[in-house]
């Protein structure tokens, strides 16, 4: 049974906007560990399954898609937001 985990978009900290950061995402997680390419070296597996990501409107709808097709999830929790209030005086302190 493939297993996956649920979690929302965090914000992007290069961005000061807030866009797309309601939504939820259901990702897969691998099945087998990666090995290297004797060729290249690079890093891969023949697990396609974590390439995969789900976009859902709320949580509720992504853990509704994962009961319908046996999915196993868990959820990760939004971290919580810290706002740093300060104000441009306090620069010259």
């Amino acid at each position: 049974m493939p297993s996956a985990r649920i979690y929302q978009i965090p914000k992007n900290a290069m961005q000061s906007g807030r866009a797309r950061t309601h939504s939820w995402m259901l990702e897969f997680e691998r099945e087998d560990a990666q090995r290297p390419d004797p060729l290249t070296g690079w890093a891969g597996s023949a697990d396609t399954r974590p390439q995969v990501k789900l976009s859902f409107p709320d949580q509720a709808a992504a853990i509704a898609y994962a009961d319908r097709e046996g999915i196993a999830y868990h959820i990760v929790p939004a971290p919580e937001r810290k706002l740093k209030l300060q104000a441009y005086a306090d620069n010259f302190r």
